[in-house]
Order: structure tokens, then C-alpha cells, then sequence
């Protein structure tokens, strides 16, 4: 029973990413596109917990939290260039 339901979650979550997947080539609007890349990291960090829940192992929980992170500091970088234009202050001393 709960292996049916964790193939039924996988199956949601594929939905779900083809729709954030849909939505970073379609997107009218750059914003549209960093929300989608955040959404589609999220969905893949679900994806490998549910498949971790599924084959009964704990293998899979860095690779989860590197996911996570990367996904934080890709969505922080990729919002601080469209405000300011760039990802690194450089200071103008010289």
C-alpha cells in the first residue's frame, strides 16, 4: 500500500516539474523563469526524498541537502542580477 502511494507521489511530482518545465521555456518574463528553475530544484529534491521513502535508504540525503542548497544560493544569485545587474559588488578604491 505505501509503495503504490509513493509511485502515485513520483507520479505527481513528474506532473509537476513538466508543468515548471513548460512554464521556464514559455515564460514571458524573466521572473517567470527563476520561480520555475526554484520550483523545478524543490520538485527534484521531493522527487529523490520520495524515491530515498521508497528503496528504504538514507543514501540519498546529502545529495538532497546539496540539492537544496544549491537551489537557495542559485535563486539568491539569479535575483540579485536581475535587481542590480550584477551577482558580485566590485568596490571602486582603485
Amino acid at each position: 500500500m505505501l509503495n503504490t502511494m509513493l509511485v502515485a507521489a513520483l507520479a505527481i511530482l513528474s506532473l509537476a516539474m513538466l508543468g515548471s518545465l513548460f512554464r521556464l521555456i514559455k515564460g514571458p518574463s524573466m521572473n517567470d523563469r527563476i520561480m520555475s528553475l526554484d520550483t523545478i530544484g524543490i520538485l527534484l529534491l521531493s522527487m529523490i526524498a520520495v524515491l530515498s521513502m521508497l528503496f528504504r535508504t538514507e543514501a540519498y540525503l546529502d545529495i538532497i541537502l546539496l540539492i537544496g542548497i544549491l537551489t537557495f544560493i542559485g535563486t539568491t544569485a539569479l535575483a540579485r542580477y536581475i535587481e542590480r545587474g550584477d551577482v558580485i559588488e566590485r568596490s571602486n578604491d582603485e
